[in-house]
């Protein structure tokens, strides 16, 4: 094996070819043309007036997005963990006390984030695959008395969709709780009311429903959010993810902080923008509509989803795996035989499900038809129960 200092042969690394998948996984989602095409514009630096203005309109359009008057409304250079990690390392101080839920990986994950930062954690309990009750929620509030209440939103891991969240939001401030919110995989896809819903902090992810590469993620913070946040009586335990030194770049000022990833800035400034033109609402329906197809296809197959209609998410659809099958394989033979990328569970749903995504540019209904042929297939082939063409059938009367 050539050491550090041998000589490299680039003869043998061959020129970028990465292959061509159908991203109809638990995310990234297909990218759109337009948005790849942004990323290939000339850099700029990242304090040069016309990337200040660019700067401006990604808020603006963020906003819009996030169905949001917040001043405080930037993309955070990072993926979507990094503006999880801003969210909780900067409003959880040390001594809070952070109400967390246990129905998914990503209530863990916060309760994680919470710890790291220095706050107590407690949980409201529900099994994975349901949504938190508002009963349970306003218990849990009245025996711990958080200082914050985190929940998921479109929780990824299950496919649950979090259904009464105006019922959450003013138990949480009815004990003075500030509310931090998941949404990675429900901003642009499902319907989400950051303002009239109450909302005191979200995040999310870019390459979700937003169809956009990973790489600077959105983060919206309420007045009173923010002024927890620059009244704290100790800086955060992160520099770089420090709203209080973040608000100098993305305030007024303008001020230098870090080297933002202004190619992922183009990048979520057209993601963005498609949203706009689209209309969020009309976004909301599309995946509904789609992703309704997609249901019905499984379905008609013999296939049963894990979430209730009560509470299905539309813009990831955990499919439970038929008896006999495994779910590992199924996911590689999709990779081989038609470069389509589907995922297995998480954590206690490892094994029992399959997530498949419905998720901006990917849900277009050539999409959900290729999905729904490709797994009918491949799991007759495996010798599972299903009845491919019965499937295929429904989902294209289902986008008629």
């Amino acid at each position: 094996m050539p050491g550090s200092d041998d000589p490299i042969d680039v003869s043998e690394i061959s020129e970028l070819t990465p292959p061509d998948r159908t991203l109809m996984g638990p995310g990234p989602s297909d990218v759109h043309p337009r948005v790849l095409r942004a990323m290939s514009t000339p850099l700029v630096g990242h304090l040069d007036p016309s990337f200040v203005e660019i700067m401006n309109e990604v808020q603006e359009l963020l906003r819009y997005t996030f169905r949001t008057d917040n001043q405080w409304t930037i993309p955070v250079s990072g993926t979507g963990s990094a503006a999880m990690e801003a969210a909780i390392g900067n409003v959880v101080e040390p001594g809070d006390t952070m109400l967390v839920p246990t129905n998914g990986y990503f209530g863990g994950r916060m309760a994680s984030m919470a710890r790291r930062a220095g706050g107590e954690v407690v949980e409201v309990d529900a099994p994975w695959g349901e949504p938190l009750e508002p009963a349970d929620v306003s218990d849990a509030l009245a025996e711990h008395d958080p200082d914050v209440f985190g929940f998921v939103h479109a929780e990824t891991s299950t496919g649950v969709l979090q259904p009464n969240v105006e019922e959450l939001t003013a138990a949480a401030h009815d004990h003075d709780a500030l509310v931090i919110a998941d949404t990675v995989t429900s901003l642009g896809g499902v319907e989400l009311r950051v303002d009239e819903w109450d909302i005191d902090v979200a995040y999310s992810g870019p390459q979700k429903c937003l169809s956009c590469p990973p790489g600077a993620s959105p983060l919206t913070l309420s007045d009173e959010a923010m002024e927890k946040v620059l009244s704290r009586d100790e800086d955060p335990r992160s520099w770089y993810l420090d709203l209080s030194l973040l608000e100098g770049y993305w305030g007024d000022e303008r001020s230098y902080h870090h080297t933002a990833p202004i190619t992922n800035v183009y990048a979520i400034r057209e993601a963005l923008r498609l949203v706009a033109e689209e209309g969020i609402e009309e976004r909301w329906e599309r995946h509904e509509r789609l992703a309704g197809a997609l249901k019905a296809g499984v379905e008609a197959m013999g296939l049963e989803m894990n979430a209730p209609d009560d509470y299905w998410l539309p813009s990831l659809n955990a499919v439970r795996v038929p008896d006999g099958i495994d779910d590992g394989e199924v996911c590689d033979a999709l990779i081989e035989q038609y470069d389509l990328e589907i995922a297995s569970g998480l954590g206690d749903l490892d094994g029992e499900i399959f997530r498949i995504g419905c998720m901006g540019h990917s849900a277009r209904p050539e999409n959900v038809i290729f999905v729904v042929t490709a797994l009918g297939d491949v799991l007759e082939s495996m010798g599972a129960d299903v009845d491919p063409g019965a499937g295929v059938t429904a989902t294209r009367r289902a986008l008629e």
